[in-house]
């Protein structure tokens, strides 16, 4: 008998190539995606408040990341 570990058919997510931070419009969209997903959670018949916590958690990551792109960028 051939035991598999429940785990040997998992891999690590892709990553992203280092190209420097995401544009602003791609901020933009992460955080506006991570809160949808967050009310999407709270909505449901089992509200899942721990992945609406750490939707939430990611939604001001990419809000804080579209701010810091603001003012590097000099816009007025």
């Amino acid at each position: 008998m051939i035991m598999v570990s429940p785990l040997a058919g998992r891999r690590a997510a892709p990553t992203l190539p280092a190209m420097g931070a995401p544009s602003p419009l791609q901020s933009f969209a992460d955080a506006h995606n991570a809160l949808a997903m967050a009310l999407h959670y709270l909505r449901s018949p089992a509200a899942n408040v721990p992945g609406a916590r750490r939707k939430a958690a990611q939604a001001l990551a990419a809000l804080r990341r579209l701010d810091s792109a603001e003012l590097e960028g000099g816009a007025a």
